[in-house]
């Protein structure tokens, strides 16, 4: 590109330069007309401005003056009010408030005055119509006179001495004109009673009267009777609630009470002319309390002339809302009485009507009947409000209170048979049984179906039975002797539970487990109660021994017996009793075994007067030895005749073999302790010992009939342990050397096996001298 020459650019530039001078020359001349034609708008409205606002300035100056002129008008005001006019208004408001506390004094005293005069009325009305016996209207006016008065005393900085006057003169008429209704009250309604405290007995009852002197009075004619009249004075004044509390007190105890405790006392009603006379008749004395039915009778009749009488008045003013617009004495009454007199009825009537026996329960709907319409009448009446009451609760509710008593009767019936005296017994045999009322067939659908299923099984096994059967007596109890009362307790399980059987399922539930409690109450009462004599009296440790053996053999089965006969609730396992089977056994062994350790200690201790059985050459100690035997002999012959036909066969031989194996150990091993035995000691220690080897086995006699003992005493040595034992060291006593070697026989023969080679090298060495035979028996001993 060819390059631009520097003067043209230089030309360019200046001709710019002079263009833009032109432009900018322009336009200030514009702008400067501009302006002069904005300063030439902005001055004419100035001056438009300032001649509209000239005469709003000088308006607002004449309105500021105006003010002034005000503003000092007020303050000369002000000042002539704050020095004349609130002087004369303080004088104005001072004697206001002084005419208005005038004017309320005036007021208080006219009030006060007006009640005054009330109250002065409010007596002399009081006095009038006291006078005219017009007994509701006089306690209206004192009734108004004690407001009056109280109105008096509520005036607080306003006390005249003249209240309490008013208030004594108040009380004096209030008392005297209870005083009057009192007398009233006591000429309508006379009791005579006898002298006797105990108003509620049978002598006391048929002394006692109660008269009613009042006319029988028409519908029409109640609410302005004498007896309505102080009734309702009695309400006004406050009173009614404690002379009706003392009515119904008397009524009580003196003839609803007796009425319902002595069956042989029947109301009587006498009309006479101007009273009713209410008294006690006699009848056969009956042992058995009165059916709820009869007492129901007697309580009715009673409250009805009662109703009639004296309870069918109204005691206040009609109030809207309840029966018949008012509230009669019947209701006052009932609401004191009904709960102590329903308690009465119910541990003093329905307690005893309450069935023993299941059977009875559907007679009881006679009672609750009963019970029904007895409340109805007492309704009727208005002796009752509301609906059933606990009397009738409990009517209905007899199920449960059968089940209640049949248990707490079957309790104490246990408890009396457990206290009563054990020694009283009765032979049981393995062909004994309790006497168990006949069983309904069981109704368990399932156990049928066993039961069926069982037979056909049983007649298709037949051909496999094995030919060779149990005795029929191998589970039965052995022959024993137990008291009489266990025997009855047993009966009275069983006949519980037969009776359960046919009860409600409650009432089954609760007879089963009473059934339990009495052993277990058995299992308490008796090793406490008897302790003593258990202790001391070897007989009676063992009948009580049998007791619980023989209560243990029964409740293997006895749950069984019944378990398809109960209420299906206890079906599943719960109806049994085989838990208890342990304790009954243990509680028997246990109290054997204490005796049996009491007999040890004392055979024991008459062997320990023996003096060890040495030298028994000497006189004096043989007849001490002699003597031990002897007396260890006769305990066990008293004790065999004290056990004889009580324990069975088997324990007494057990027992008897014990206490005969623990002499004989005792005289064993004195004997071999022995160092020295001379010839003579022998002789006389073997004479001893024949004694015991042929009075022993005649201790085993557990059966009456001598004869049939023989086989027992044939067996001693089954029964005692040592008798072998003892029956070698008795011809050891007497042998030689040789006899006592052939009996070892190299520790094999009869001498071996009752003694070891100690003890009978031992008595070699005590009853033969020191000689070369001696030495040579000695070591053919090993």
């Amino acid at each position: 590109m060819a390059a631009v020459s520097p003067s043209l650019v230089a030309a360019v530039l200046a001709h710019s330069g002079r263009l833009e001078k032109e432009d900018l020359g322009a336009r200030l001349a514009r702008l400067s007309r501009r302006v002069d034609e904005l300063k030439g708008e902005v001055c004419t409205m100035i001056q438009k401005k300032y001649s509209e606002f000239l005469p709003s300035l000088q308006s607002a100056e004449e309105l500021a003056a105006q003010v002034d002129r005000l503003c000092g008008s007020i303050d000369l005001l002000r000042a002539q009010i704050e020095n004349e006019v609130q002087r004369d208004l303080n004088v104005a408001i001072a004697e206001f408030t002084e005419l208005k506390q005038q004017l309320e004094r005036d007021t208080l005293i006219l009030s006060v005055l007006k009640k005054l005069q009330e109250f002065d009325t409010a007596i002399k009305d009081y006095n009038a119509a006291l006078q005219e016996k017009k007994y509701v209207v006089a306690a209206q006016q004192l009734e108004k006179a004690q407001s009056s008065l109280k109105l008096l005393e509520s005036r607080k900085g306003f006390e005249l001495k003249i209240l309490k006057a008013l208030g004594m003169e108040l009380t004096v008429q209030t008392q005297n004109m209870l005083y009057q209704l009192g007398e009233e009250w006591q000429k309508m309604v006379v009791w005579k009673l006898p002298p006797s405290k105990e108003l509620s007995s049978l002598e006391s009852a048929r002394q006692t009267e109660l008269h009613l002197c009042t006319k029988l009075l028409k519908e029409e004619e109640i609410a302005d009777s004498p007896v309505t009249s102080v009734l309702r004075a009695f309400a006004i004044l406050g009173e009614l609630h404690t002379k009706i509390k003392l009515f119904g007190q008397l009524l009580l105890k003196c003839i609803l009470k007796p009425l319902i405790s002595h069956p042989s006392l029947q109301p009587s009603v006498t009309e006479q002319p101007e009273a009713v006379v209410l008294r006690f008749e006699t009848i056969e004395p009956n042992s058995e309390p009165s059916s709820p039915v009869e007492v129901f009778d007697k309580i009715r009749l009673v409250l009805e002339v009662l109703h009639i009488q004296l309870l069918n008045v109204p005691v206040d003013e009609c109030v809207e809302g309840e029966k018949d617009g008012r509230t009669v004495l019947a209701q006052v009454l009932g609401d004191m009485i009904w709960g102590e007199l329903s308690d009465c009825l119910i541990q003093d009537c329905l307690v005893y009507s309450i069935p023993t026996n299941s059977n009875k329960l559907e007679q009881y709907v006679e009672v609750i009947k009963s019970t029904e319409e007895f409340e109805k009448a007492l309704k009727s009446m208005c002796f009752l409000k509301g609906d059933a009451t606990d009397l009738l609760k409990y009517a209905r509710n007899v199920n449960a209170h059968f089940a209640n008593k049949k248990c707490q009767d079957v309790i104490v019936a246990a408890r009396n048979l457990m206290t009563s005296e054990i020694h009283n017994t009765v032979k049981i045999t393995p062909e004994s049984s309790v006497a168990l009322p006949k069983l309904p067939d069981p109704t368990a659908g399932d156990h049928v179906k066993m039961q069926k299923a069982s037979k056909t099984l049983r007649n298709e096994m037949v051909n496999l039975e094995n030919e060779t059967k149990l005795s029929q007596h191998t589970f039965s109890l052995p022959a024993c002797r137990i008291s009489v009362s266990v025997e009855r307790l047993m009966e009275l399980a069983y006949q519980t539970l037969s009776e359960a059987t046919a009860s409600t399922d409650q009432c089954c539930i609760q007879l089963f487990y009473a059934v339990r409690n009495i052993f277990q109450l058995f299992y308490d009462v008796v090793p406490t109660y008897h302790k003593e004599n258990l202790q001391k009296l070897p007989q009676l440790a063992a009948i009580h021994h049998n007791n619980c053996m023989y209560i243990a053999h029964h409740l293997l089965t006895l749950g069984h017996q019944f378990r398809y006969r109960l209420t299906s609730m206890l079906c599943d396992g719960a109806a049994t009793f085989v838990d208890l089977v342990p304790g009954f056994r243990r509680l028997g062994i246990e109290c054997f075994l204490a005796q049996m350790r009491a007999q040890k200690g004392e055979l024991l201790e008459r062997l320990s007067s023996a003096r060890n059985f040495s030298n028994v050459d000497d006189e004096e100690n043989y007849a001490a030895a002699n003597k031990a035997i002897r007396q260890v002999l006769h305990q066990l012959r008293r004790l065999g005749k004290v056990w004889q036909d009580v324990l069975p066969a088997t324990v007494y031989c057990k027992a008897m073999g014990t206490l005969l194996n623990t002499a004989l150990v005792e005289i064993i091993s004195r004997v071999t302790a022995l160092e020295d035995i001379s010839a003579e000691d022998a002789d006389r220690l073997h004479s001893l010992c024949r004694t015991v080897a042929e009075e022993g086995p005649r201790v085993f006699a557990p059966l009456p009939e001598e004869s049939e003992n023989r086989k027992y005493q044939e067996e001693v040595p089954v029964y005692v342990h040592r008798w072998m034992t003892f029956k070698q060291l008795m011809l050891i006593l007497q042998a030689n050397l040789q006899e006592i070697v052939d009996q070892w026989a190299d520790g094999k023969g009869p001498l071996a096996a009752e003694f070891s080679p100690a003890e009978v090298k031992s008595l070699i060495r005590a009853l033969f001298q020191n000689t070369e035979r001696r030495a040579a028996a000695l070591a053919k001993i090993r």
